[in-house]
């Protein structure tokens, strides 16, 4: 991801409708998780949802493999490193949890990265990981983002196990603006990121958070989120 699009994230996803649902998911498996500890953001861009894990009470670092991310990171008050998803510049068995939102779609050797975030896991620890999911919802937006992939369930629990991490829930994730978001993608030429009139963003904000509360989590939706553990 370059630096026009980092400072372009930076500047929408206090206010999206995409980002804030995102960190709202996040805030929701950290209260399941419980007592806060030492936790790693990896593919942190800004450090947006990094700040979200210091604001939940944890010790939280962010690694991006962008200089500029890492600079725009630190700041925003974020303790950022710069380094490559797949060789973390961190101790094995260091954190409590780690977290890669968005990141395993964009690194050619994803298993390798999958492994890394074992690695720096303590035994027990909990890593929260999403991807772009489905490949008919390939479109330009996937190829100005820098993504090499979209998963199925199958290929995700296969790249997190062959870790040797043991997943212990998979969900969809915006099931209900599946079809709104795939119709914008594939009219769009690039970057789909836009800022949304705030009446537009409420709305799509508003589905995204009825969505929390239905029985849609199992059915094709535009992200997969997943919760492991390293074994103790």
């Amino acid at each position: 991801m370059d630096t026009i699009e980092i400072q372009r994230i930076a500047e929408v996803e206090d206010e999206s409708w995409w980002y804030r649902e995102r960190r709202a998911a996040v805030a929701r498996e950290l209260r399941r998780i419980g007592t806060p500890g030492r936790a790693v953001d990896i593919g942190a861009a800004g450090g947006g949802n990094t700040r979200v894990l210091a604001a939940h009470g944890w010790d939280a670092v962010a690694v991006d493999g962008s200089p500029a991310a890492v600079r725009l990171a630190r700041a925003r008050g974020v303790e950022a490193y710069e380094g490559d998803a797949a060789y973390l510049p961190l101790p094995s068995g260091h954190f409590d949890f780690a977290m890669a939102l968005d990141v395993l779609e964009h690194v050619e050797d994803d298993r390798a990265a999958a492994a890394e975030m074992a690695r720096v896991l303590r035994p027990g620890g909990t890593a929260l990981v999403s991807v772009a999911c489905d490949l008919s919802l390939w479109s330009a937006h996937d190829v100005v983002l820098g993504r090499v992939r979209r998963y199925s369930r199958r290929a995700l629990a296969e790249v997190i196990e062959g870790a040797g991490l043991l997943v212990d829930r998979m969900w969809s994730w915006n099931v209900l603006l599946r079809p709104f978001v795939r119709w914008r993608r594939h009219r769009a030429a690039g970057w789909g990121l836009e800022r949304f009139h705030p009446a537009v963003n409420a709305g799509l904000r508003a589905v995204a958070t009825l969505e929390r509360h239905l029985p849609v989590k199992q059915l094709p939706g535009v992200t997969l989120f997943a919760r492991a553990h390293r074994p103790v």
